[in-house]
This record gives structure tokens, C-alpha cells and sequence, in this order.
């Protein structure tokens, strides 16, 4: 079988996980970061807590902590029974169990929904989304899609993946995409059109293995840099 979702699917992912599905070191954690389609993952929340600098936009933070949770509540046992269909498709280290990845992801997101006000004030939380971000150009240093670009490949075509790939780079001087595999638990068929376009625009681009694996062979990300700020491709 295969997980199959008719949209995005609410499926929060915490700071250690950001951490390891990114590659993060201290330097990292230091600049000034835009995570791409947070949705309600804790990382802001606990990024902000130890004292970096986060900016997280999704467009379901046009909704109300009550509507998101509502939402969330929708969805989570959906999520949850199409990996109990699949469960060959994970590596069952970092998560032992069903339970333990339920708990884990609920978790997060009621640590995301109890900041979310506050981070709104504090313009943490932007109601935007790919590929048009309302920020000027190089606002960041470091640019974050956890689990929305490549994954939603069936959702999202190509000419989408390349404008929003494209519109990270414009706006943060690094861009970072995890993974690379779909919902079909193999490389999305978008990640070389993406690879060739942001070459051909003087990025050099490369996949780069992380200390994270839980979808079964999905343990690298891509990572894009200006051509002055890399060595050669690997």
C-alpha cells in the first residue's frame, strides 16, 4: 500500500526532529531562520524558548488556536491509521510505536498552539505561503521545508515545487528541504527538475545525508547555497 492524502495534512514536528531532519548546529540555530510550512510543529515555539530567532509561515495560521486544534483533531487518527496500513514503510528506532509517534506529534502541537497567540503578536507566526512570501530579498540566512515540498508530490507539480524553491532562495541566503521521498515512500519525481532549474541559476545543490530516518530510506535533504558559499557539489 501507499499513504495517500487528498491535502496537507495538520502533523507537527518538534525542535529535535527539526534538528535532526535539518542538520542544525549552534552556528545554524544562531542566524536569523524562516521554516516553510511549519504548520503547527513546536519548533518555533521551542526555538524561541532557548533563545534563536525563528520566523514559521503556513497559511493555516489565519485560523484561531481553537480552529487549528479543531482541525488537527479532524485529522490525527486519519494520519495514524494510514501508517498502521504501512508500517513496513518506517524505521521503528527513533519511534518504537504507534503510540509513541501519536504521543510525540500531539505533544508538539499542543506546545504550538499554546504560543501561537503570543507568537502572532510577537510576528513569529505569518499567515503566508509558497511560493509567495512576504519578505524582502535575503531576510534570512537559513531557509526550512519540513515535510511539505517533494512529500506532497501527487498534491504539488512541479512548476509549483520550482517557483517555491525558488522563492526560499530569495529570501534566505540558504535553503534546506526534508525529504526528499513522497508519500510513496520513494524520491519525488520533482527533485531533479528542482536540482537542474536552481543550478542553472548559480545555486549549487546537493543531496546531504541527516541523522534522521523514520520514513524508510528518506534520510537525506537537499541543500541549496550560492555558488560563493559552497565547494564543489557532492
Amino acid at each position: 500500500m501507499a499513504i495517500t492524502y487528498d491535502a496537507v495534512k495538520p502533523w507537527g514536528r518538534s525542535f529535535s526532529e527539526y534538528v535532526g531532519m535539518f542538520g542544525l548546529t549552534e552556528t545554524d540555530l544562531h542566524g536569523r531562520i524562516i521554516g516553510c510550512g511549519d504548520g503547527p510543529a513546536s519548533f518555533n515555539a521551542e526555538a524561541t524558548a532557548l533563545g534563536y530567532q525563528v520566523t514559521s509561515v503556513d497559511p493555516i495560521y489565519a485560523l484561531t488556536p481553537l480552529q487549528i486544534e479543531q482541525r488537527i483533531h479532524e485529522t490525527w487518527e486519519q494520519i495514524v491509521e494510514q501508517m498502521r496500513q504501512n508500517m513496513d514503510m518506517f524505521v521503528w528506532t527513533k519511534f518504537k510505536s504507534l503510540d509513541d509517534v501519536r504521543d510525540t506529534r500531539l505533544r508538539a502541537m499542543r506546545r504550538f498552539i499554546a504560543d501561537l497567540e503570543q507568537g502572532q503578536q510577537e510576528g513569529r507566526y505569518i499567515d503566508a505561503s509558497l511560493p509567495d512570501l512576504p519578505f524582502a530579498d535575503s531576510s534570512f540566512d537559513l531557509a526550512l521545508c519540513s515535510n511539505f515540498l517533494f512529500m506532497y508530490s501527487d498534491n504539488l507539480s512541479t512548476a509549483f515545487h520550482i517557483a517555491a524553491v525558488q522563492e526560499m532562495g530569495r529570501v534566505a541566503r540558504e535553503v534546506r528541504i526534508f525529504p526528499l521521498y513522497d508519500l510513496a515512500n520513494k524520491e519525488s519525481d520533482h527533485v531533479i527538475p528542482v536540482m537542474e532549474f536552481m543550478q542553472a541559476q548559480g545555486w549549487q545543490v546537493a543531496r546531504v545525508p541527516v541523522d534522521y530516518e523514520f520514513l524508510r530510506g528518506a534520510n537525506q535533504m537537499l541543500r541549496l547555497t550560492p555558488s560563493t558559499d559552497q565547494g564543489p557539489q557532492t
